[in-house]
């Protein structure tokens, strides 16, 4: 798949096009998957195609609707590379790496940690981190819980993570790890989502559907100061 094939599979998650340089990042890094998830399992989808809408398509999507100039769905976006590089990412379960590593490519600035307790995971993580020479980017092999436990730890800006088991008990740890006034971004299922049971801490706005995906949404909300 050439990366006019690749940015095609892209246009319905985007407002604007990658740039050149971000598409070959993604060639890169989708070549680096496919090679590393022959042997170890960092995906059930085998497929490019399947790979650049379900994985870097909906990563995008999260990433264009995180770094809007304001708050809630509907405010201007950013451009590519215009995020405040001084912003704190933190991804919980970050697995193969979605949708950390295109937040980080959309915003290359921005100071990017991934916490994967699985071991091989984080390897395949750092392996990618240093393919695409991503700067100010880290691994953290541990639990989220531990990771905020710790007496250094300093608090994110942002948290994100996809649809996981035990989500009601990952959102709790997402907003614990997340600093006063900061964001949540969550990318799960439509019928995983319950306001009524989310973090009071938090404002939640309007959940946002994923294009293609009828039954997918991003969901983001702002830690009460």
């Amino acid at each position: 798949m050439n990366k006019s094939e690749q940015a095609k599979l892209l246009e319905p998650f985007l407002l604007q096009p990658l740039p050149l340089g971000t598409l070959e990042q993604v060639s890169l890094y989708l070549n680096l998957l496919q090679k590393w998830n022959a042997r170890i399992n960092l995906s059930g989808i085998r497929d490019e195609g399947g790979m650049m809408v379900r994985h870097f398509g909906e990563s995008f999507f999260l990433a264009q609707h995180l770094f809007e100039t304001g708050s809630g769905s509907g405010a201007p976006v950013l451009p590519v590379g215009e995020v405040d590089p001084a912003i704190r990412v933190m991804d919980i379960g970050s697995g193969a790496g979605f949708p950390a590593i295109p937040i980080k490519l959309w915003s290359p600035g921005v100071q990017l940690t991934m916490i994967e307790a699985n071991q091989k995971k984080a390897t395949f993580l750092r392996e990618t981190i240093r393919t695409l020479a991503l700067a100010d980017t880290e691994v953290f092999s541990e639990r989220a819980e531990v990771v905020a436990a710790r007496e250094d730890f300093t608090r994110a800006d942002v948290v994100t993570f996809r649809a996981v088991e035990h989500f009601d008990e990952i959102l709790k740890i997402a907003v614990t790890l997340l600093a006063p006034g900061g964001r949540i971004a969550v990318l799960i299922g439509r019928g995983q989502w319950r306001a009524d049971t989310a973090p009071s801490k938090v404002n939640w706005d309007d959940p946002i559907r994923v294009p293609l995906a009828e039954s997918r949404i991003v969901q983001i909300g702002w830690k009460q100061r």
